[in-house]
């Protein structure tokens, strides 16, 4: 078998999930009911977040919050700092996708 194959969580409870996690890039996958949220921090890495479900809340650096849907691809520079968090009744899932993987970040230069 060529492919690797993962898999990840389908419910609607709250979950943070590394699904992959190689040198190029890393991918998450998180979960959040109406009022769950991610820990504040800043960009360890090139991010992408992919909304699938819902509507993700974003604040980036001092900007006021934006609110992204379902099909939107959100590109957050490397030391942005984010607030993560889901403001609507609807369940909000989204994939985030860093690459390189922060572990490596260190290690190039861009």
């Amino acid at each position: 078998m060529i492919e690797k194959i993962y898999s990840y969580f389908t419910e609607d409870e709250k979950k943070v999930e590394k699904i992959v996690d190689t040198d190029s890039v890393m991918i998450n996958h998180i979960v959040l009911a109406k009022g769950d949220k991610v820990p504040d921090h800043k960009a360890n890495s090139f991010v992408h977040m992919i909304v699938v479900r819902g509507t993700l809340t974003l604040e980036l650096e001092d900007q006021q919050p934006h609110h992204y849907n379902r099909g939107t691809v959100i590109n957050i520079p490397f030391d942005t700092f984010m607030r993560v968090r889901n403001e609507n009744d609807s369940v909000c899932e989204f994939f985030v996708i860093k690459s390189p993987n922060p572990t490596l970040y260190h290690k190039i230069k861009f």
